[in-house]
């Protein structure tokens, strides 16, 4: 069973609903039609419908389910991306004030690549609430937990996707969050740097951070995971531990 909301969760979400509008332009005939004075369809799409969980203070959640199921969504509101339909999203520090929230939902999302990597954790960081001494601080610890020492003087257009996540993913952890917000990038690279992000994650966690990531990688949900909320097009469809909820999401994924 889901944990009892507290007084003061790190999130709380309440009655959470998003709808999106889909544009169909149809066929050409009909995009002609739409320029004598014709209208586009709009279609509602419902991506989360009144969900509600909360999550403790120093507790790391994992969300899966299928494409489609809310998953990428429900992060977007959660890191203030994208604004409910209705219901509402809360965030707390511990002790109740305004969080560090470091969220990390896509490659490049809050990158600029015509930017070296260095200038990046300047503008990255800064977004991520940074100021200039803390920047100074972590700027080289950043730089090499990457593995980036090389390239990080280069333009990002010249970087791989790996060396991508690699930096966002180590400002991020960096920004020492309250809330750390993760789409599908929780462990990058080759298997000792992956070791390496799963160690840093343990010690967020024996730090009591506050850990909610979205992953296709049942493996991975399964070492991180202190619990799992499952997402079935957009409800949720099970909210507990982590043995009970991979059993059976794997069972009805045959």
């Amino acid at each position: 069973m889901p944990p009892e909301p507290e007084e003061c969760a790190a999130i709380e979400v309440q009655h959470l609903t998003k709808e999106f509008r889909i544009h169909h332009r149809g066929s050409i005939k009909q995009a002609f039609l739409r320029r004598l004075g014709g209208k586009d369809h709009i279609e509602p799409f419902t991506a989360l419908n009144d969900i509600t969980f909360s999550v403790p203070h120093g507790q790391t959640l994992a969300v899966v389910g299928r494409n489609g199921s809310g998953k990428s969504t429900l992060l977007g509101l959660l890191a203030r991306v994208y604004k409910p339909t209705s219901g509402s999203v809360r965030l707390a520090a511990p002790g109740g004030g305004p969080p560090r929230v470091a969220p990390l939902l896509e490659l490049g999302a809050g990158f600029h690549h015509e930017l070296t990597g260095l200038e990046n954790i300047g503008f990255y960081g800064a977004l991520l609430g940074m100021n200039a001494k803390q920047l100074r601080e972590r700027t080289e610890a950043i730089v090499e937990f990457a593995e980036l020492t090389q390239k990080v003087d280069t333009p990002l257009y010249g970087w791989n996707d790996g060396a991508k996540l690699r930096l966002g993913f180590s400002i991020a952890v960096h920004t020492d969050p309250d809330i750390l917000l993760v789409d599908e990038v929780l462990a990058v690279g080759d298997e000792a740097f992956q070791n390496k992000c799963y160690r840093l994650i343990a010690e967020l966690q024996a730090n009591q951070k506050t850990i909610l990531f979205v992953s296709h990688d049942l493996a991975v949900v399964e070492r991180v995971a202190q619990r799992i909320l499952w997402l079935n097009q957009g409800v949720i469809e099970m909210d507990g531990s982590v043995a009970e909820v991979l059993a059976a999401y794997r069972a009805a994924s045959v």
